[in-house]
């Protein structure tokens, strides 16, 4: 019998985007699946339209809003499967996009996570910033992916159609053995939102198991969905990136690389500043304060084990900021292939 695999959707808000793709969710060709509504405590009628017109969807309700990492974990603590997938609301899949990955995963157990070939919904023939080919990582914890360097974003033309591991995998659309979500305590729920499925999955390399992408599944992903561009997601992504480079990092990476990625945000918020983006600056100075908060006086948990970033698969031993920014190298193949082959 084929492996039980629960679709969790976690939703807040979001009526219009069931309405427009848990439709496509239904129609998976997988058949030993159930599709979950995880409502993380919406105001919207999404609950009761979902109830009125997809009957065999099962809903569960939190009763606050913990954002993508603590309503995550809220919710899989009460769904029993082999393998979960982690859904954004705001996906479109494709009808056999569950079969390939899971026969990947079924190949070897060591296959703690895995992600679809992602791709812009709006756009199609584009990755879609949010993970499209396969996340990657670089020296100084600046995650990139196969397509898509900052905000660069490459077409589709089946460059980056092979099976490979990653350093990690998309949190819009993850696959994710269930015993290993909760060997590893799942995400970590300070971040709230962004990048706390980078945090599990460098978690998961570090205990030994494997990341990967299987372009053979495709999905296509609106963006920003759930939370906005804005000051508020500026300062999660740069608040969660130094709470996950502190936690991850060995002591001696730890020593010269947060200094300096300080450093390089404090030049990215004066470049901010100079071109009149003050809510960008505010955003920035405000989640190093957080950091330092977080370092000072909140509790901290950190991997049983610890290996140095170059030993894992999916890192770049460069810096994408130089690669980019200094010789103005556009695409994923610029920097990491060439460099690898």
């Amino acid at each position: 019998m084929q492996p039980l695999v629960a679709i969790v959707i976690l939703n807040f808000n979001g009526r219009n985007y069931l309405e427009r793709f848990l439709p496509s969710v239904i129609a998976s060709t997988y058949p030993n699946k159930k599709i979950i509504v995880a409502d993380n405590a919406s105001i919207d009628d999404s609950v009761l339209f979902v109830r009125s017109n997809f009957p065999s969807v099962e809903i569960i309700l939190n009763t606050q809003n913990d954002g993508f990492a603590g309503g995550y974990n809220w919710a899989l603590q009460h769904v029993s499967a082999d393998y979960y997938v982690l859904l954004n609301s705001d996906v479109e899949v494709t009808s056999n996009w569950i079969e390939p990955v899971i026969e990947l995963m079924e190949t070897d157990e060591k296959v703690a996570a895995c992600q679809p070939k992602l791709l812009s919904y709006h756009q199609p023939h584009l990755f879609e910033y949010a993970g499209a080919g396969g996340g990657w990582i670089d020296s100084l914890g600046y995650p990139f992916s196969r397509g898509r360097v900052f905000d660069v974003l490459e077409k589709d033309e089946h460059q980056y159609d092979a099976v490979q591991e990653v350093f990690w995998a998309t949190g819009a659309a993850m696959f994710v053995r269930s015993k290993i979500f909760h060997q590893l305590n799942g995400f970590d729920a300070s971040f709230f939102a962004h990048q706390e499925e980078i945090d599990l999955c460098w978690r998961m390399q570090l205990e030994g198991y494997k990341i990967f992408v299987c372009p053979k599944s495709v999905v296509y992903h609106v963006g920003a969905g759930t939370l906005p561009r804005g000051g508020r997601k500026v300062f999660l992504n740069f608040r969660n990136n130094l709470m996950m480079m502190s936690k991850n990092l060995t002591v001696a990476e730890k020593l010269w690389k947060l200094p300096f990625r300080f450093l390089l945000d404090a030049i990215s918020a004066c470049k901010g500043l100079l071109t009149g983006d003050t809510d960008f600056f505010k955003a920035i100075i405000k989640a190093h304060w957080a950091v330092i908060v977080w370092w000072l006086f909140k509790k901290k948990s950190y991997p049983a084990k610890r290996k140095p970033m170059n030993l894992l698969q999916g890192m770049y031993h460069g810096t994408i900021v130089w690669q980019h920014f200094v010789k103005h190298k556009q695409f994923f193949g610029q920097i990491v292939e060439k460099k690898r082959g």
